[in-house]
């Protein structure tokens, strides 16, 4: 699953909405772990932090305060989201399941 840190804490307003439902991706993650762990399928979520795209540019007035939230102060990369969830696909991970893992610079630090 592909979640966000949001759904671990709301740092400003107006993003209760979006955050519940990426709460709800954290807690079906879990759940759903369970119910398929007996198949020997893991299931797992990454929650991205502020991450450079089109939709949500590093160079965009938005980018200055979510760079300061982080302890990296920046935003990540695509290839950051990416090498996270190749890990979490591949055989180095199967003992791994029901996870959420932040990938975020350390917003939620």
């Amino acid at each position: 699953m592909i979640g966000s840190s949001v759904g671990e804490r709301v740092l400003v307003p107006g993003l209760v909405p979006y955050a519940a439902t990426k709460g709800a991706v954290k807690i079906f993650t879990q759940g759903l772990s369970r119910e398929l762990g007996s198949r020997g399928i893991t299931v797992n979520n990454v929650q991205p932090g502020p991450i450079d795209t089109d939709l949500n540019p590093a160079t965009s007035e938005w980018a200055v305060p979510q760079k300061a939230a982080t302890s990296l102060d920046r935003y990540g990369h695509v290839d950051e989201i990416a090498a996270m969830v190749a890990f979490v696909a591949g055989p180095e991970s199967s003992y791994i399941t029901g996870a959420n893992l932040t990938v975020d610079g350390g917003m939620n630090a």
